[in-house]
């Protein structure tokens, strides 16, 4: 949840942690601190944004090339300046960042308390830092070791980094699922939370894995060993991350600059996959288990949030078009309960993040029963593809705004051509039917870019609704999903409640909702249900509801029933979500800018859930 940065070398440290921290700002915004090495150890930290700290930070002494700085979303204690991070250990001579729950932090946090510890905050973290602190001086050990020992007796999730007044030569940090990244300089070393702070220093990097504890100094020497000290050969990888992606480039936020990438991050998701003149789609990371997979007897697909969107498209896309049939999984629940789970299971997880706590604890469950567990992420080197069996990655590109928008896109595609990819190995498809569909793969793109045309439209249908108190989206067939996706991005980001519904289930509940101040939005590009969609607009029309129509071009009745109407491309219906969800996202985003909200970092909210 948290954003860690951290830095050593010669140069002085202060700017490269405050840059670092705008970028990781999308993990968590409630406070923000750093600490700086010189003669002294430094911290200053407080409640707010990172812009509030740099105001904070202002005529201080910020020198220093030893620094570690944290941008928080708060799990233990209130967000105010004492909870805030970096922690000090006891005696102040050491001082932490923290990225995770240590759970059993509160008895720890006792039996220090007996013996004589004082603590300032309500974090796990503080605990941490003193039980790092009262191990070495008890057993008269060094840091390093002092660090594993008490990693051994924490349980929970941790990335941490550690700067010491008595080493002003090293930082020393460590994970346990949550990421960290180490970004490899001249004689100087970057660590953050994952490589968008880094990426403007180095392209070469390291990934710490679980319960690895890393020494990096200032003469460019680091060294890894696990928590049980057996020594590690760093795997040093190149970063495909460009510096520019990072940037607005010219938009207001994030998140518009993001729906409108989509044209391109759903092209670069086809991209060395989608061969339409030979007739073939061919998914690299997939290779070795392309059988595996089309002689799965279920597939259960296990994801968070929009994720779990993504992946209720996919159950549609895998059980019409490869005949197999699917589950979808809040990865949250699936984890607790006691699933049943064979050999001949094959379990898709889908995280932007590649770091989604209960994500992963899903598919180590789901390992553990025998089962081929498949990844479809965003991050390259992410926990989730260094765990799974195989898997794609969807190559969207960097998302900053905490809202997902290309992401869901992104990985409905690979959902798509891995559906298609299976039903034509089974022989599902007819090649009539698989070169239909792949023909009209390659269009989307440029669809994309027609819906978008559409923004001006949107934009003005957001201003009539934007003081709604409530908002019902209806959708059948695979676009019962895409209504879900809409009413959470308008959830997220304006703070509208919204609901997202099956429009036949309208009927079974909230259609007593419904009155002239109610917003229905209507998924209404896809003919197999059409029929159905216009009685399910007529019964709201009844009861006097405001109805916006998602229509395909050209469709005049829907447009005619409803009284605002957008109009996108038609495609194949199986298709049809990478379209139907572009006019959500900006009615959404339009809805948000004009009520005054945050869109790229909205309250309460971080980008990836790292933390159960």
């Amino acid at each position: 949840m948290c954003g860690i940065v951290g830095y050593i070398g010669k140069k002085e440290a202060y700017p490269i942690l405050i840059k670092g921290l705008h970028r990781l700002e999308y993990r968590g915004y409630d406070s923000a601190g750093v600490a700086l090495l010189s003669d002294d150890l430094r911290t200053y930290k407080c409640v707010g944004k990172v812009s509030d700290l740099e105001k904070f930070t202002e005529g201080k002494n910020i020198k220093g090339s030893i620094g570690i700085g944290h941008t928080r979303w708060a799990t233990h204690g209130e967000p105010n300046d004492t909870n805030a991070h970096p922690h000090y250990s006891e005696s102040k001579n050491l001082a932490i960042i923290h990225n995770g729950i240590i759970e059993n932090y509160a008895p720890l946090k006792e039996e220090m308390k007996s013996r004589g510890h004082i603590f300032l905050s309500d974090t796990d973290t503080e605990v941490l830092i003193h039980l790092i602190e009262d191990i070495m001086m008890n057993e008269k050990i060094d840091l390093e070791e002092a660090v594993r020992e008490a990693l051994q007796e924490v349980h929970g999730a941790y990335a941490i980094v550690i700067v010491s007044k008595n080493h002003p030569d090293r930082l020393i940090c460590a994970r346990k699922g949550s990421p960290l990244v180490i970004g490899i300089g001249e004689q100087e070393f970057y660590i953050a939370s994952d490589a968008t702070p880094i990426v403007e220093y180095t392209k070469n990097v390291i990934y710490l894995d679980d319960e690895e504890v890393a020494v990096v100094t200032n003469t460019g020497e680091l060294s890894i060993k696990t928590i049980r000290n057996q020594e590690k050969t760093p795997y040093i990888q190149k970063l495909e991350m460009q510096l520019e992606m990072l940037e607005k480039g010219g938009y207001d936020h994030f998140m518009l600059k993001e729906i409108y990438e989509q044209p391109r991050s759903i092209k670069d998701t086809m991209r060395g996959r989608l061969h339409v003149d030979k007739g073939i789609i061919k998914l690299g990371g997939l290779v070795d288990y392309e059988k595996k997979l089309s002689q799965a007897e279920r597939i259960i697909i296990v994801a968070c949030g929009t994720s779990w969107h993504a992946g209720l498209v996919g159950e549609y896309l895998f059980e019409e078009l490869s005949r197999i049939p699917v589950e979808v999984e809040y990865a949250s629940e699936f984890r607790y309960r006691n699933p049943v789970i064979s050999e001949k299971d094959v379990v898709i997880a889908i995280s932007q993040s590649g770091e989604t706590a209960d994500t992963l604890a899903a598919l180590e469950l789901a390992k553990s029963k025998g089962a081929t567990i498949l990844g479809i992420c965003n991050v390259i080197g992410s926990s989730i593809a260094r765990i799974t069996h195989a898997g794609s990655y969807t190559h969207a590109g960097p998302e900053i705004g905490v809202a997902s928008t290309k992401a869901f896109t992104s990985q409905v595609m690979v959902l798509t051509l891995m559906a298609i990819m299976t039903g034509h190995k089974r022989g599902v498809i007819t090649e009539s039917r698989y070169h239909q569909l792949i023909n009209e793969l390659e269009n989307i793109p440029e669809k994309v870019k027609r819906v978008l045309e559409t923004d001006e439209k949107i934009k003005a249908i957001a201003a009539e609704f934007k003081d709604a108190h409530n908002f019902l989206y209806l959708g059948r067939g695979y676009n019962f999903p895409v209504a879900l996706e809409g009413a959470l991005k308008l959830k997220e980001i304006s703070y509208i409640h919204a609901e997202g519904y099956p429009a036949a289930e309208m009927k079974h509940g909230p259609i007593a909702l419904i009155d002239e101040k109610m917003p229905v939005v209507f998924l209404c590009n896809n003919q197999s249900a059409y029929e159905k969609i216009v009685s399910n607009i007529q019964e709201v029309k009844a009861r006097k509801g405001r109805v916006i129509g998602i229509v395909e071009e050209g469709d005049q009745i829907i447009t005619d029933l409803s009284e605002f109407a957008i109009a996108i491309p038609s495609t194949e219906e199986p298709f049809s979500p990478l379209l139907a969800s572009i006019p959500l996202q900006l009615l959404a985003y339009h809805i948000a800018v004009m009520r005054g909200c945050n869109v790229d970092q909205p309250r309460n909210l971080a980008k990836s859930v790292t933390v159960e």
